[in-house]
């Protein structure tokens, strides 16, 4: 009976003493307080639990979601939500754990914040809301990266990603309406610009008329008359229907002979 609590509190202290390091994550070990300098990845780690402990962090892309009311350059305050992405350099795990600890979310927020505001205050409210946000976006994480490599060296931002902007309701108000008298301008613009092509066409086609008379009138001489007149002549005298042709030697009247 001895030998099998001998043997049972072998294996308790086996399995006690030993930490799984997935996919996506990496250990330190902490001895006496002390952190080791070895990262270790996937795998089983065995260690002393009397006297050291495994901390487990994870390498793979993190998200931090913040709500957060950021200040304008005309003084005014624009609620957006925002993600941070981040993750931890593999190599810099130990200093991270050994400077700052646990908690560097907390760092990586204040920092943000700074950042943010500092960014924030030099452009309008309504470029938060245009194509401008991505500049926004960059300025901030280049600011966050010049502050985290003096605090926090190890923590790789990915990316900073304002969403949801929601302006001040009389801005939104104003900048619609703005944007609906634009769209009114541009339709207005078009309207003017077809009505204008329909008149230039509708000149072009007068002129062409008007063109064309000038032309038959000049060119319908009497001899080109009494030429046609000769054509027209052989024509009748060849179609195989009977006509009667009374004609003063200028202008043919054809009579029917079917309807004599």
């Amino acid at each position: 009976m001895k030998n099998i609590f001998l043997i049972l509190t072998g294996i308790l202290i086996l399995f006690s003493s030993c930490a799984v390091i997935r996919p996506g994550e990496a250990g330190v070990k902490q001895t006496l307080g002390k952190f080791s300098n070895e990262v270790h990845t996937e795998g089983t780690v065995f260690y002393n639990p009397l006297v050291s402990r495994i901390i487990k962090e994870s390498t793979q892309t993190s998200n931090i979601k913040l709500v957060l009311s950021l200040p304008s350059k005309e003084g005014l305050n624009v609620d957006s939500e925002i993600s941070i992405l981040y993750r931890l350099k593999q190599d810099k795990i130990p200093t991270i754990l050994e400077n700052i600890g646990q908690q560097y979310e907390e760092i990586i927020t204040s920092v943000f914040r700074s950042a943010s505001s500092d960014v924030c205050s030099e452009f309008f409210a309504k470029d938060m809301h245009s194509g401008m946000r991505a500049d926004i976006e960059e300025e901030i994480k280049r600011k966050m990266e010049q502050n985290l490599t003096k605090q926090a060296e190890g923590i790789e931002l990915i990316a900073v990603l304002m969403k949801s902007i929601r302006l001040p309701r009389g801005l939104a108000s104003s900048i619609e309406a703005k944007l609906q008298a634009e769209q009114d301008a541009m339709r207005m613009e078009f309207v003017l610009q077809q009505a204008k092509l329909d008149a230039e066409r509708n000149i072009i086609d007068a002129e062409g008329e008007r063109d064309a008379q000038i032309i038959l009138a000049t060119g319908l001489t009497p001899a080109i008359i009494e030429i046609k007149s000769i054509e027209t002549f052989n024509k009748l005298a060849s179609s195989p229907n009977t006509r009667i042709i009374i004609t003063d030697g200028k202008s043919p009247v054809m009579i029917n002979s079917n309807q004599q």
